[in-house]
């Protein structure tokens, strides 16, 4: 990889991404609903993608933890070091627990961040935990791939990527999730094909086993559940027939609303697709596969389902964004974003801070 990303494409990563989110999440409404054609319907009675209004429409708690992540990182400065760096992610996160009203944070994210110690060494780091494979993780770690994005620092894309994940979902299906979100926006930015991303990640993926090893943090808890994230990653590269890297991706001929809903749901874990740390990154790369540079595709694949949408959404739109930039999106739709002036701040202060020293 070498890091070719331009200052647009990480202001889009990050401003794409909240208004995927805020889709995705319609005030709550549309992340729990747990019918796409009922969510397709009703996009469309609002006169398709191109005619919403987001105005009034809150980001959900995927977007507030990941501007607490990028804020952390950017205050960090251009040569981090790792403990600090995971004090500054870990006071952010308990932080922003405080703008969670009206957002929908999950449970494991709040009762987590709350009981981190970022004042203290290694008070960032919680025990193990055999029921946290959940998304919260991979819903907040675009931007570390922002942050490490040239082929040198993939060992620090991964350390930090599982690190602050782990900082609320200590389980790798939790923390890889985090890894993989990380990871394909670092390969979106060096303008990687989307069809080679599944092979790089099952190529990493022992990189990140050797780090848990030499961490030495609950080794052998997280050995024992390792499987789990590899194994349906293997299985979903080789349904799209892309296990090699090289292939381009097959979908059946009939992929509709209802067959991705279907689909989502035979990903998962527990029924809701996307609302675990594998499949969350797994349907918004379904999605970039399926919908190349279209950004009405994208949505209407990775935002409007009837599952986790708000997640797949923001993970979904922030590769895209670093692939295409704002290429085809209506300025109309994310002009009313919340947070928009933050987020663009952060996406070009991301850019700054990763640029190597003169």
């Amino acid at each position: 990889m070498s890091c070719s990303g331009l200052v647009e494409n990480y202001v889009a990563a990050m401003v794409l991404s909240a208004v995927g989110d805020t889709l995705g999440y319609y005030n709550g409404k549309w992340e729990f609903l747990r019918s796409g054609p009922e969510i397709h319907r009703q996009v469309a009675q609002k006169g398709g993608l191109e005619n919403i209004s987001i105005k009034g429409w809150k980001v959900s708690d995927d977007t507030v933890m990941h501007l607490a992540t990028a804020e952390a990182l950017v205050a960090a400065g251009k040569q981090p070091v790792f403990p600090e760096l995971y004090s500054l992610i870990a006071q952010n996160y308990q932080d922003c627990m405080d703008d969670m009203q009206g957002r929908a944070p999950g449970s494991t994210c709040v009762q987590n961040a709350l009981i981190l110690h970022p004042d203290q060494p290694d008070g960032w780091r919680i025990p193990f935990n055999k029921n946290e494979g959940g998304c919260g993780a991979a819903m907040r770690s675009m931007c570390i791939g922002l942050r490490f994005c040239h082929p040198e620092q993939l060992d620090s894309l991964i350390q930090v990527s599982i690190e602050s994940g782990r900082m609320t979902h200590h389980h790798p299906s939790g923390y890889l999730g985090s890894l993989a979100s990380a990871l394909f926006t670092a390969y979106a930015l060096n303008r990687k094909p989307p069809h080679e991303w599944g092979k790089g990640l099952m190529e990493v993926l022992p990189l990140a086993k050797a780090y848990i090893q030499e961490s030495g943090y609950f080794v052998e808890d997280n050995l024992m559940h390792w499987f789990y994230f590899e194994d349906q990653w293997k299985k979903y590269l080789k349904t799209r027939g892309i296990s090699d890297g090289v292939s381009l991706p097959t979908f059946p001929p009939a992929y509709g609303v209802e067959e991705r809903d279907e689909f989502y749901v035979s990903v998962s874990y527990s029924g809701w697709g996307g609302s675990s740390g594998h499949d969350a990154p797994m349907i918004a790369y379904d999605a970039v596969l399926g919908a190349k540079n279209s950004w009405t595709e994208l949505a209407h694949r990775a935002f409007f389902h009837g599952g986790d949408s708000d997640s797949t959404a923001a993970i979904a739109a922030c590769w895209w964004g670093a692939l295409y930039g704002f290429k085809g999106v209506n300025v109309s739709l994310y002009s009313a974003l919340e947070y928009r002036e933050r987020l663009e701040k952060i996406g070009k202060a991301l850019y700054d801070v990763s640029q190597p020293e003169e």
